[in-house]
């Protein structure tokens, strides 16, 4: 798990002090990773205490483990010109082999045990995505219906309960409109899922159940900034099949076990 996602998870008890220490470790990754504690303290201008406490918020015993969680961190690939191609097919490899990994139970659960479903997508490509998920869950008689604007989504707020589930689809994590639905629905204590970027995001701070996709970018003009650059978005699509399968057999194992 990257530090992304755990900061997502601790979120709430976090104060200025410990985003001041994130922050310094995200933009110094590679020197975090081998850095001593007192020297990280000093870099931050904190106490070494405070470095501990920060980390045992994370859920790590200390700053060592969370020095070796960082280093187990797998580095972002950067796709230059030179073999696209290869790099796609790498890249697709790579994306496909993490989500098979993933353990998708408790966005299962939730939605094996929700009343109504509903879905909101933030962009094209995003709403695309609602699209295929739909249909995919569709095909095991869940229903998604997808809110298109704040008024449907104030209309439908009226009558949301706990029992209720949302899911969220949205490229950062940040689009004002989301995060502003999201806080709703914590103060009516109604259970969402969010599909984001893998960075530190408001959105999947607030959620019950974050589901993380990490596109990449590729090099196929000489000057990119003449150029809109290819994004890959296939990440998005691996995640939402691999779900909807692993649904199917997280369903499965619940009949076995006679629940």
């Amino acid at each position: 798990m990257r530090l992304e996602e755990i900061i997502n998870q601790h979120r709430h008890d976090l104060n200025d002090t410990d985003m001041a220490v994130y922050k310094y470790i995200l933009q110094h990754r590679a020197e975090a990773r081998h850095i001593s504690i007192h020297k990280l303290a000093r870099n931050c201008a904190v106490s070494s205490a405070t470095i501990v406490r920060f980390a045992k918020k994370l859920g790590f015993d200390g700053f060592g483990e969370l020095k070796a969680a960082l280093k187990l961190e797998q580095e972002e690939a950067h796709y230059q010109q030179a073999d696209v191609l290869q790099d796609l097919r790498n890249f697709y490899a790579q994306t496909a082999a993490k989500v098979f990994q993933r353990n998708f139970d408790s966005a299962s659960r939730l939605i094996h045990e929700a009343n109504r479903v509903f879905i909101f997508a933030s962009g094209y490509v995003q709403s695309n995505v609602a699209q295929e998920l739909k249909r995919l869950f569709f095909y095991d008689n869940v229903l998604i219906y997808e809110i298109s604007g704040r008024e449907e989504f104030a209309s439908i707020a009226r009558n949301l309960t706990p029992d209720d589930l949302f899911i969220f689809v949205s490229l950062s994590g940040e689009t004002p409109v989301v995060v502003d639905f999201a806080r709703k629905l914590r103060l009516l204590d109604v259970p969402f899922i969010s599909i984001t970027k893998l960075h530190d995001n408001t959105l999947a701070s607030l959620s019950t159940v974050n589901l993380y996709v990490s596109p990449a970018r590729f090099q196929l003009y000489d000057d990119d900034d003449e150029r809109t650059a290819f994004q890959s978005m296939l990440p998005y699509f691996i995640l939402i099949e691999v779900w909807f399968v692993k649904y199917r057999m997280y369903l499965q194992s619940r009949r076995e076990q006679g629940l």
